[in-house]
């Protein structure tokens, strides 16, 4: 019957499809990654309810779509065609610019000399709380549309430059509206303990998510206002210590929100730890993550959304993709987009992670599509060419990916 009907987009004779995945796996691990499903000489339709229907040798579709009439034909002859790129970790809402830190980070000032000096988040906080909703939205609209042009077609984004109950609500009432208004997969996340608030200590500022704005933010779903993907937190010596995150993470678990948070960037704080215990969905950064975290993480199934855009701006060792890799943990990449790390392009993430962490191509594709899906928990419907998932692909003006 599919073969009679309307379709929106028929993808003729690539000369690779990358599918990634080939037999609905949640996500690839060790050899997994390193070897991808992939098709030659292949076709793939994509239906009205943008949902692929088909994917498979170029002259079986062909016949199985003989009657079907389609919005659009594309011939992909020559050419590579992957699935849409997934940015796992970015905070792509704010006012005001840092661009004056470059040069304090120049002059050897550390990230977290900058931010106890009323700099980094501290900074873009008191320009966003001052920002209108719609001059908020309308920044924000142009990041993403720079993201999707260079090839991601979900991206998590987080709020967290507000740090009080209505500039945090701000924030993911913008995010609300890019989902409804974007033809782009967004996973939005709570970030409210993104920095001690000034004039707070951690307990008190852990005391106001857990009394004040997670009540709030199940309101606001139960009444569909605002609907909040994940929860995340900054656990790092001087922020958030690690009681103080677990009491959030727990609470915003107990509403229903996804456990993602920055873990072990800075300083080792058994971060890693905490996130398995917890069955956090991912973590991310992990710069001086333990070697028991890393076993932990792969018993668990909890993500690594390893960071290399910051470990190149900040100066900092790289995270340990290899021996991640090697103990089964599931490695997925984020670009960290944010005023301190202003990088919209999934592929120079790939390239980072690479050249300075040592992962294979395979395995930075494998990171940045199901595996970075995985750790927003949407890998059933994004990450890979499969029947059933959503439509969103990228064709590369090349034959091949140098695939192996």
């Amino acid at each position: 019957m599919a073969g009679r009907q309307r379709q929106r987009l028929l993808l003729e004779n690539a000369e690779q499809l990358v599918l990634v995945c080939g037999r609905r796996e949640p996500c690839l691990r060790r050899e997994g990654a390193a070897g991808l499903a992939v098709l030659r000489g292949a076709s793939l339709v994509v239906g009205l309810d943008g949902c692929i229907k088909a994917v498979g040798q170029a002259d079986v579709i062909r016949d199985q779509f003989l009657e079907a009439t389609f919005e659009r034909i594309i011939d992909c002859s020559g050419k590579c065609v992957l699935p849409g790129l997934v940015d796992a970790h970015t905070h792509p809402v704010w006012a005001g610019d840092r661009v004056h830190e470059f040069a304090m980070k120049l002059a050897g000032a550390s990230y977290m000399e900058i931010h106890q000096a009323g700099g980094g988040i501290h900074f873009t906080v008191e320009h966003t709380r001052k920002a209108t909703e719609d001059e908020l939205f309308t920044t924000f609209q142009h990041r993403l549309e720079r993201m999707l042009r260079a090839g991601s077609t979900l991206v998590e984004c987080k709020s967290g430059y507000g740090l009080n109950l209505e500039t945090e609500l701000k924030m993911l009432r913008v995010i609300e509206r890019a989902k409804k208004s974007m033809d782009i997969g967004i996973s939005s996340t709570y970030c409210g303990a993104h920095a001690v608030p000034k004039g707070k200590t951690a307990t008190e500022a852990t005391d106001d998510i857990i009394n004040n704005h997670l009540p709030k933010l199940k309101e606001l779903k139960l009444s569909g206002e605002i609907h909040v993907n994940n929860i995340d937190v900054f656990c790092e010596k001087g922020v958030f210590d690690l009681e103080s995150t677990r009491r959030i993470l727990q609470a915003g678990k107990d509403i229903g929100l996804q456990i993602n948070f920055h873990g072990d960037e800075l300083h080792p704080m058994k971060s890693a730890e905490l996130g398995a215990e917890l069955g956090a969905r991912a973590i991310s950064h992990l710069e001086e993550v333990s070697d028991e975290g890393i076993v932990a993480m792969a018993r668990a199934k909890c993500a690594a959304v390893l960071l290399p855009t910051t470990a190149y701006m900040l100066r900092l060792k790289q995270p340990q993709a290899r021996k991640m890799l090697e103990e089964g943990v599931i490695v997925a990449l984020g670009s960290d987009f944010n005023p301190n790390a202003y990088c919209f392009s999934m592929p120079m993430v790939m390239h980072l992670a690479c050249v300075n962490m040592k992962m294979s191509m395979n395995e930075a594709l494998a990171a940045a599509t199901i595996n970075a899906a995985y750790a927003l928990g949407k890998s059933d419907t994004h990450g890979s060419l499969e029947v059933g998932k959503q439509g969103d692909l990228l064709i590369i003006n090349s034959s091949r990916l140098n695939l192996k």
